[in-house]
């Protein structure tokens, strides 16, 4: 995994080939700091690519905890986060490109669930696939291991554009996008999660306080 930053930008490759490991976590973690201090980049663009091959060797419970851990993390930036499938996409590539705002594939992309012997590995991945595009979508990944291809991954709301020019479409994103960075976007995105599980009532609240939040900004902006 490598970084690079910009002025407004982090970029960010992620091999789902390479084993998950201990410095994976925490490269992932420093690009979470970077984005969360002061004046941290507005972009984050996530290349991801590779799936890991059968073999776990020092994978343990409390790496994949604090992987996931990590994860959230991503998933909360106060930034807006765009990735870029290419190829196979499994292991930690496929759990970043889940957690992402907007996704792109190239033509070639696939999804690819991780095996655990005589099933799929049952990460979080799976989790996250079900419940962002139903069960009945994903059903033969999840158990069986079937690859989604870009196309499929589009259907499913996996994925939002399939293009062979992803550069491209990173700039289209990013000219779109770009100007929701920040706190309030990521209240927003909070909001969308919690709306999946909560009911009206409770969700009324929070939703109240962001409009409040929304109108003073407003009024202090105008002032």
């Amino acid at each position: 995994m490598t970084q690079a930053t910009g002025t407004a930008r982090a970029a960010v490759r992620i091999d789902g080939a390479a084993p998950l490991s201990p410095a994976v976590v925490r490269e992932l973690s420093e690009l979470c700091d970077l984005v969360e201090g002061p004046g941290g980049p507005g972009l984050v663009v996530l290349a991801a690519g590779g799936a890991p091959g059968p073999s776990r060797d020092g994978l343990t419970t409390s790496l994949v905890t604090k992987w996931e851990r990590t994860l959230r993390r991503l998933e909360r930036l106060p930034a807006v986060t765009v990735a870029v499938a290419a190829g196979n996409v499994g292991g930690p590539a496929l759990d970043a490109l889940l957690v992402a705002d907007v996704r792109i594939a190239e033509p070639d992309a696939r999804l690819v669930a991780g095996t655990a012997g005589a099933a799929t590995w049952p990460g979080m991945a799976l989790f996250r696939m079900a419940h962002q595009s139903g069960a009945a979508a994903v059903r033969r990944t999840v158990l069986f291991g079937a690859p989604v291809g870009a196309a499929e991954a589009v259907a499913a709301g996996l994925v939002d554009e399939m293009t062979a020019d992803p550069d491209a479409a990173v700039a289209e994103a990013a000219a779109r996008f770009g100007g929701f960075a920040g706190p309030e976007l990521a209240i927003r995105r909070q909001l969308m999660f919690d709306a999946v599980t909560t009911g009206f009532e409770d969700a009324l609240g929070a939703h109240l306080a962001a409009c409040d939040r929304a109108l003073r900004l407003e009024r202090e902006a105008a002032s």
